[in-house]
């Protein structure tokens, strides 16, 4: 099948500027302002818990959110920074430093360019859902666990990445600063109760203008005595320049005798996990959006947008992108439905680095904690988990693997065991629903569909063999078929029929299989015919070199022409 430019790489942008009016652009600028509002708290906390900075989130939701409403495949997708990628990030630096960081992306978003190219929007949507829900309950986790030390006010440098070591650095250092635990608490407060007074303000938004109030408040009128200098905010830890950062490329800090070649091989796997992490969440957030405005997206253009984000982004100093759901639901439910909404989200954000640094930096760190603690929450989705509970047990043991994994490995262990079990497990359950069944004497046409319904029954001829495979017949049936049929003595049942007409498809390892028992067949001075072959399965036999070790006159369209053929063989052997 050929695909034309057009379907792999169209934005959405095109298509509605074509029938843009006044109307739709009021409704784009108001949601877009909204959202930008609403992206301010989110960009920077995620960027101080990735471990680089606010300016570095906020930067990352300028360029990344621009570049996906403009050439993205979805109407009202809202890209940026997003806390599934917290935890690779973090890992990332730790190890590789920024540099690292910098050309890890980089690959991932050429990795996300080449999914859309090649067409894998749609199978990345086939990723299990127990996988899904599984390591992003992990992700909460980790997410969780990071905030501990702003929440607290516990002020620790060089704490651990890994979840265990981690706690444990905690609990050798453990102390609280009271200020911060308060504002912490108040701000939790706040984001759990501003949704049951209105949902038209973020509970995020609130929180943090008033603890910022709170504090610029304590810091300026507060005696010494209290101790209020001790309350960390934005503006104690990070320097926010005004303006986007020139392009540039950190520093390569290569080890002795490493070369960069070398660098891309250890980062590829990290580099694979934050694409499959933002195709994922990306094409999930473009999903649920179509579902509510009654629209498709294109999900090979937004695999491309997210990975030409993906590319530019780390230029200017920023981490991963992809689409956001929490962004993009509040896009669509302030009226935005044409991607120039998330164009103006981008201007807002620019404006506010412009000109508002110095109120951002008033910021308390244990408000952004507060924040960041609700977002974990939000993701944790326990109410699906325990919805999951009466599933099979094998969906829960998937879920479960890739959680802890997630937790106490990383996302990049987790999602690629997470995917092989679920895999096996398909694999496993395709298998079971695939019967063999052998027929010795007769055939019950009651059972049959192609057998003619005005006969009783059809009678096998003495020395005649019928297996029936039914269901699709690949690796995982096709070893199972052969100890069938190695039970059975060759001078008892000289001809074989074998029934194919509920086979869907049969795959490499299976033809590899029936070429050997059709060879060995004639060693052994039997005969091997199928019965019912399907169309396209006989175009796959004749492909495999199959039909020419048979004689075409025993591959046979029914059961009937399969048993008169048996028939004739055993009368002409007589």
């Amino acid at each position: 099948m050929t695909y034309s430019l057009k379907e792999v790489f169209s934005p959405k942008l095109l298509h509605t500027l074509r029938h843009y009016d006044r109307r739709k652009f009021g409704q784009d600028t108001l949601a877009g302002i909204i959202v930008g509002i609403v992206a301010i708290p989110l960009a920077i906390a995620f960027g101080i818990s990735s471990g680089v900075g606010p300016t570095e989130g906020l930067v990352t939701a300028i360029i990344a959110g621009l570049l996906i409403s403009a050439f993205g495949g979805s109407k009202v997708q809202i890209g940026g920074p997003t806390g599934a990628f917290i935890v690779i990030i973090y890992g990332i630096i730790q190890q590789y430093g920024l540099a690292g960081l910098t050309i890890a992306t980089i690959m991932a978003g050429i990795l996300l360019v080449l999914m859309g190219l090649t067409h894998m929007g749609s199978v990345i949507k086939f990723v299990p859902y127990p996988v899904i829900v599984g390591f992003t309950a992990g992700i909460a986790l980790t997410i969780f666990s990071t905030q501990m030390n702003d929440f607290f006010g516990l002020g620790l440098q060089d704490v651990p990445a890994n979840f265990v070591d981690k706690w444990i650095f905690y609990s050798q250092h453990f102390h609280i600063n009271v200020w911060a635990l308060g504002i912490g608490l108040f701000s939790l407060a706040v984001c759990i109760c501003m949704p049951l007074l209105t949902k038209r303000i973020p509970g995020s938004l609130a929180a943090i203008i008033l603890a910022t109030l709170a504090v610029w408040a304590l810091k300026t009128w507060a005696p010494a005595s209290w101790g209020v200098s001790s309350l960390q905010t934005i503006s104690d830890l990070y320097e926010l320049p005004r303006g986007i950062p020139a392009p540039h490329m950190p520093a390569m800090n290569l080890q002795d005798g490493e070369s960069f070649f070398t660098l891309i091989q250890k980062l590829f796997p990290s580099a694979f996990t934050i694409a499959m992490l933002g195709a994922i969440e990306s094409l999930l957030s473009a999903m649920v959006a179509d579902g509510v405005i009654g629209d498709k997206h294109n999900s090979n253009t937004e695999l491309i947008a997210q990975g030409v984000a993906n590319i530019a982004v780390p230029f200017f100093g920023g981490i991963p992108a992809t689409g956001a759901i929490a962004r993009t639901m509040t896009n669509i439910n302030n009226g935005g439905r044409t991607p120039v909404a998330g164009i103006i989200h981008a201007v807002v954000l620019l404006l506010v680095l412009l000109f508002l640094g110095r109120l951002v930096g008033m910021i308390p760190m244990s408000c952004l904690a507060a924040v960041l603690i609700m977002v974990a929450y939000s993701m944790s989705g326990w109410k699906t988990i325990r919805g999951l509970i009466k599933h099979p047990n094998r969906d829960l043991a998937v879920l479960a693997i890739t959680f802890l994994l997630t937790v106490i490995f990383d996302l990049t262990v987790a999602i690629e065991v997470g995917i092989l079990l679920a895999l096996v497990l398909f694999l496993m359950r395709t298998s079971e629903e695939t019967h063999i069944r052998t027929f010795h004497h007769e055939i019950d046409p009651n059972e049959d569909t192609d057998v003619q319904s005005n006969l009783e029954h059809l009678i096998i001829p003495e020395g005649v063999e019928v297996y029936e495979i039914d269901g699709p017949y690949f690796f995982g049936i096709a070893n199972r078929f052969d100890d069938v049929m190695s039970h059975v003595s060759g001078e008892k049942y000289p001809i074989r029929i074998i029934r194919m007409r509920k086979v869907p498809f049969v795959d490499s390892t299976a033809m590899h299989n029936l070429s050997i028992l059709i060879q060995r067949s004639h060693r052994e001075g039997m005969t091997i015919i199928l019965s019912g072959v399907k169309e396209h399965v006989h175009k796959q036999l004749q492909k495999g070199g199959i039909e020419q070790m048979m004689n075409p006159k025993n591959i046979c369209p029914n059961i009937h022409v399969a048993l008169n053929r048996a028939q004739q063989l055993i009368d002409q052997k007589e």
